[in-house]
């Protein structure tokens, strides 16, 4: 937000931005605001005799990490959690990750709206386009054939199948929900959560819809999905990114969940 829309306080010593303006620059609603307030999860610098609520540049830092972690995923009262225990540095750490996630996003659209771009072009010229140019920037499955082998064509076929039946927000889960899992996890260990805790199985529940989405594991089978990111080296580079201990981590608050939530 431009600080030539906030307004300075009478003794100059801070520039604060109305309730109104805050909702306007940061897309959370006015109302959403104030139960943030009643909550104690964001609480103005200030408010007027008339009631109106005043945001200094600490409130929108403060919102912006409310807003950050409610995208990986977190319930507020997990983030309130978060926010109470968070150091400057573990902040940073966290926005790190989420620029990381981020930048490799911005990659990746970036080919796609290429590869549109390109196929547009091609259509309106008449010509052909190679296959090669048609699908990059596509993601595809690099497990797809190990899978096949290990658990057969039937199984691969039913998850496929399963696939074509989502919805737009099936979709999305399962584009983005993986990384909000894994995100999620890591701040919440970096804060020395217990993989018992609450937040964390939170974030295991989302991992198990997830997961749900191409096949329904059973608690042996999902005890023995925990053992396979941590026993293939691909899994743990992709989960924690080098951190063996944060799949270390979601294995065992994974195996927690199998035994107190599977059959």
């Amino acid at each position: 937000m431009a600080g030539k829309s906030g307004h300075e306080w009478k003794d100059g010593a801070a520039v604060a931005w109305s309730i109104a303006e805050v909702a306007r620059d940061s897309g959370v609603t006015s109302r959403t605001l104030r139960h943030y307030h009643a909550i104690g999860l964001l609480v103005p610098a200030r408010t007027a005799s008339n009631g109106r609520r005043y945001y200094e540049e600490e409130q929108l830092l403060r919102l912006q990490q409310i807003l950050l972690l409610r995208e990986l995923g977190l319930s507020l009262d997990v983030v309130a959690e978060v926010l109470a225990k968070q150091s400057n540095a573990s902040t940073i750490q966290v926005l790190g990750r989420h620029k990381e996630w981020l930048l490799r996003e911005q990659l990746r659209l970036g080919q796609l709206i290429r590869t549109v771009d390109s196929t547009i072009e091609n259509l309106r010229k008449g010509g052909e386009m190679e296959p090669r140019k048609v699908f990059e920037g596509f993601e595809h499955n690099p497990y797809e054939a190990e899978a096949r082998e290990r658990w057969g064509d039937e199984a691969v076929d039913a998850s496929n199948q399963r696939m074509q039946g989502w919805s737009e927000a099936d979709a999305e889960k399962a584009r983005t929900g993986y990384t909000r899992v894994h995100e999620g996890l890591a701040t919440l260990k970096a804060e020395g959560a217990d993989v018992l805790d609450l937040s964390v199985q939170d974030l295991i529940q989302l991992h198990y819809e997830v997961t749900c989405l191409f096949w329904t594991p059973t608690r042996e089978a999902y005890k023995g999905l925990g053992q396979l990111y941590v026993d293939d080296d691909r899994f743990r580079q992709t989960i924690g990114n080098g951190d063996d201990s944060l799949v270390e981590f979601m294995q065992a608050a994974m195996n927690a969940y199998a035994d107190n939530r599977l059959s």
